[in-house]
């Protein structure tokens, strides 16, 4: 059988044709697949290096959290507080023997142990232990005498820890404003008696500002302040 040659010669070129695109096609992708292999090894460091940064980011929040009083559903006490508190545990200790004395055995300061929400900053809060009623209570609770009481009695606290602790540091004065006022006559006469107690024995010097009458008469060197009927005013030394 003939068979005529020159269709067939023209099949062949056009799928030569094709088969050179094809070719040209098949190498642009092999470089693509190569190109993509290698954005892919990337990717899988890229992740295990995320991966990895993540979990660090999350202990260090964990942490910071923490040190700021942040974590969520837990009480809001900052590193700063937390440490203050293992000192101030000590001041209403020292504080504690001034006011049983000052309010005769009925008072007692103690740091609140639970937050009472887990909204604002706490830590340093205190609660009042009532041996009259056996209940424990607010110190936001204190009458302005009692509330007196307990800052007094708080401040001589301060001063004994931070005279024991500070390497030989001696707080040779104190002030006191006001606050004498809110006493009533028993008290009164307690609170003195401390102060007095304070300034012989611990050989300090205690300043007061006061308008009562019977603080005054208790103070045996004083500077009297009276105000001139024409303005001004006048101090005496007594």
């Amino acid at each position: 059988e003939q068979v005529e040659l020159e269709p067939l010669h023209q099949t062949i070129a056009e799928l030569e044709s094709v088969i050179q695109t094809l070719e040209e096609q098949e190498r642009q992708i092999a470089v693509r697949i190569q190109s993509n292999e290698s954005i892919r090894d990337a990717c899988r460091k890229g992740a295990a290096s995320l991966q990895g940064a993540q979990e660090d980011y999350l202990r260090l929040k964990e942490l910071s959290d923490t040190a700021n009083g942040e974590l969520t559903g837990r009480a809001k006490i900052t590193f700063e507080r937390y440490v203050q508190g293992r000192f101030f545990r000590q001041i209403v200790a020292r504080a504690n023997r001034r006011l049983y004395q000052m309010t005769n055995g009925r008072f007692q300061l103690a740091m609140q142990e639970t937050a009472q929400n887990n909204r604002g900053k706490t830590g340093l809060d205190l609660d009042v232990i009532d041996h009259y009623t056996g209940k424990r209570r607010s110190v936001k609770t204190l009458s302005g005498g009692e509330a007196f009481q307990a800052s007094l009695s708080l401040a001589l606290g301060l001063s004994d820890v931070v005279q024991r602790r500070s390497g030989g540091i001696q707080l040779d004065a104190m002030f006191v404003d006001e606050g004498f006022g809110s006493l009533s006559g028993n008290f009164l006469e307690l609170a003195m008696n401390e102060l007095i107690d304070t300034a012989e024995n611990g050989h300090r010097l205690i300043g007061i500002i006061s308008h009562v009458e019977e603080v005054k008469g208790r103070i045996p060197r004083r500077i009297e302040v009276t105000k001139g009927r024409t303005g001004g005013s006048a101090a005496q030394i007594r």
